[in-house]
């Protein structure tokens, strides 16, 4: 979703601001919040995607009929599938977080501050991320103890 992520706005002669979408952030964790339903063993449904994520019913219901739309996710009466590319997103999300958690718990030695994790996921690219796991070993298990999703740099 890096397109539809950030716009890019010359500044000066050599510098550009980037600023990011809220919308395809909310997409995002809408993604990622289905991902982590699916990797628990759940069923993924419209009132434990908004307990997950702390909104209404409706607007989950409203979000589903985007994301379906947008072939991010298949969505029917009462049921929740993702399609392959909501999935990579979802997944790549999880990863980011993950990666972010590990970076600040045992490189930086801070407490992990979530509101900042989920400020900066959303605008790592695949490079960055692929050298953070590099930079951090290719950990395995959040401080959580969740895995991290795998890469190609893992191999």
């Amino acid at each position: 979703m890096e397109s539809a992520v950030a716009k890019k706005r010359p500044i000066s002669d050599d510098e550009e601001l980037f600023v990011g979408t809220a919308e395809s952030e909310h997409v995002e964790m809408y993604l990622k919040a289905i991902w982590y339903i699916r990797e628990r063993g759940d069923d993924v449904k419209v009132s434990s995607i908004a307990k997950l994520l702390n909104v209404t019913q409706p607007s989950v219901v409203q979000m589903l009929r985007k994301l379906d739309s947008s072939q991010l996710v298949h969505y029917g009466k009462g049921s929740v599938e993702m399609t392959s590319e909501g999935d990579r997103i979802g997944r790549q999300m999880m990863r980011n977080t993950r990666l972010l958690e590990v970076l600040m718990k045992d490189a930086l030695k801070i407490e992990i501050d979530e509101e900042m994790v989920c400020g900066i996921e959303h605008h790592m690219k695949d490079i960055f991320t692929d050298a953070l796991c590099t930079l951090l070993k290719h950990p395995r298990k959040c401080p959580h103890g969740h895995t991290i999703p795998r890469s190609t740099c893992c191999s």
